[in-house]
């Protein structure tokens, strides 16, 4: 009884801060466009198991602090795809609408291969964009090949990517 008591408190309590613990959406972010993305991500993603450590979930990469294993709930997969958009998206935030197609580009291959760090300069996508040019499906779509070779099935995502989350 008391175990039950104590799992319904804390329901409410989860249920009073948004059901998850996800944190909430910045005012800009539709929902219904960040569900996409969160969507598309698990479908190209995959789950990640104790065979691709240290990626966990769909891709969430473990971090020295954090004490979780690969055989966490689906739950707690999607949450941490979530949080990891919702971090992400930060340093997108200034691109107004293509904020939320770069933070989908940028958990893929990182925001430092976009935004440039040290040594290595600006994208070609991100140089782009800040120009006011809209016309950057040719740039984006550049982020399909690995080891300098292109992959259909990468290639295939980026589209996917930019068909459902571009904003004209």
């Amino acid at each position: 009884m008391i175990i039950c008591l104590t799992l319904l408190c804390g329901y409410a309590k989860a249920q009073t801060r948004g059901g998850d613990s996800s944190p909430p959406l910045p005012k800009e972010i539709s929902a219904e466009l960040f569900d996409k993305a969160v969507a598309l991500i698990k479908e190209f993603e995959g789950w990640h198991s104790a065979k691709h450590y240290p990626y966990i979930g769909y891709g969430h990469k473990l971090l020295p602090h954090e004490n979780l294993t690969a055989d966490i709930t689906e739950e707690q997969a999607d949450s941490l795809l979530r949080a990891d958009l919702l971090e992400r998206y930060k340093y997108f935030r200034q691109y107004g609408k293509d904020a939320l197609l770069l933070t989908v580009l940028a958990y893929n291959v990182g925001h430092s291969r976009l935004l440039g760090y040290g040594k290595r300069p600006k994208s070609n996508l991100i140089k782009k964009i800040e120009s006011g040019d809209r016309d950057f499906y040719e740039e984006y779509i550049s982020y399909r090949c690995y080891k300098g070779k292109p992959i259909p099935s990468i290639e295939r995502r980026r589209k996917r990517e930019f068909q459902l989350l571009y904003i004209p």
